[in-house]
């Protein structure tokens, strides 16, 4: 009777290996549980937070507990983004420590893996999540911020109209304001809103056009605002008239806290708006480290979440085996902390010393990831 062979394989060639394997998808699967888990907690934890903190503004205006349920459900996506690293790191560590708890770890370890295949493992779970929060950050983040903004605003201030493209505009009466850009300032005790490239359009009962004033500023200060640089076009019936000033006192009711919320924040924006506003200053001659701050913080966004994962997971070879949850949560926290800590304290520096920001972003993780991998050689097994 014959008796089927297998083939052998050719001389020389290594054997075939699946890019993901059984072990692989396991370890991916605990960690992506464990991540969503933590990761939920902390948004949540955050949303209630917040909501306690928007009771001090109920009952302004219109601005009421469904209008505050309705800016905290539209703020959920940029909390997620900015809370995700936390609750990777902290995910990541209770995942792995579960494993190494129940031996599994030490199963897979004895079947021939190696620390870097687990870690790899590891990093494919989360580079899914990171991708997504990626695009999150870019596109229902800011886009949900703006919307809880303009209900916030639109609420608490019956005047306000709020437009994506064309600046900020407001009315008072039978005034218009129109403002390109805006920030808060402070010196010392002293804070206020500084709205820059302002236009006041001023019509009468019928709706005609009265007059319309260009100022290169406006500061609200108490009992109103005080515009700087102005310049004036009166419209009469028969004639046009045309007056300068280099400061004016606006008496004026507008709410400059509702406005204040209503000013894009550089966070709030897209990379390409961040972009698009980095040489719009640098063209004019203006400061623009604010905004360079934020746009190199989205490019190292992911490098900054695996790389704080990456150097977390030596602790599951050892440090975890014989801990509780606790010890996990602890350590997930301290690693969290420690590492945005250092990069701010190195993008603070980037501000003051005027040097690039790509190396502040750079230097946390690469810093991180070296006592990592010296981590990993001096753990055994």
């Amino acid at each position: 009777m014959a008796v089927l062979r297998r083939r052998p394989a050719a001389a020389g060639a290594p054997p075939m290996k699946p890019l993901l394997r059984l072990h692989d998808l396991y370890v991916g699967r605990v960690v992506f549980a464990s991540v969503l888990l933590a990761w939920t907690v902390l948004v949540g934890l955050d949303v209630v937070m917040a909501l306690f903190g928007e009771a001090a503004d109920i009952g302004k205006g219109r601005y009421g507990i469904p209008e505050a349920l309705a800016y905290l459900l539209w703020t959920i996506p940029r909390r997620a983004y900015q809370l995700f690293p936390t609750a990777a790191v902290i995910g990541s560590l209770m995942g792995l420590g579960q494993l190494a708890a129940s031996s599994e770890l030490t199963a897979l370890r004895a079947l021939g893996l190696s620390r870097r295949r687990l870690s790899l493992a590891v990093a494919a779970a989360l580079a899914l999540l990171t991708g997504l929060m990626v695009l999150n950050g870019e596109t229902l983040g800011p886009w949900g911020n703006r919307r809880a903004d303009a209900i916030k605003a639109s609420a608490r201030s019956n005047d306000l109209i709020v437009a994506q493209y064309s600046g900020l505009w407001a009315r008072e009466g039978e005034m218009f304001l129109n403002a390109q850009t805006g920030r808060e300032r402070s010196a010392g005790d002293d804070h206020w809103l500084e709205l820059r490239e302002v236009r006041l359009y001023r019509f009468d009962a019928e709706g005609r056009l009265q007059s319309a004033a260009h100022a290169a500023s406006a500061e609200h200060r108490p009992g109103g605002w005080l515009l700087r640089d102005v310049r004036r076009v009166h419209f009469g019936e028969r004639s046009v008239r045309e007056e300068r000033v280099a400061e004016e006192r606006w008496a004026s009711r507008l709410d400059a806290t509702a406005l204040t919320a209503s000013v894009t924040r550089p966070r709030y924006l897209r990379s390409d708006e961040l972009r698009r506003s980095i040489e719009y200053h640098r063209r004019n001659g203006l400061d623009a480290s604010e905004f360079e701050e934020v746009y190199w913080g989205r490019w190292f966004y992911p490098l900054n979440v695996l790389a704080l994962c990456l150097a977390a997971a030596p602790f599951a070879f050892g440090a975890l085996r014989s801990g509780g949850l606790g010890k996990r949560l602890f350590l997930g926290i301290v690693f969290a902390l420690g590492f945005w800590m250092l990069q701010e304290q190195f993008v603070k520096l980037a501000s003051v010393y005027r040097f690039d920001y790509r190396i502040a972003y750079l230097l946390p993780p690469v810093l991180l990831l070296t006592v990592s991998v010296l981590l990993f050689k001096r753990r055994s097994g």
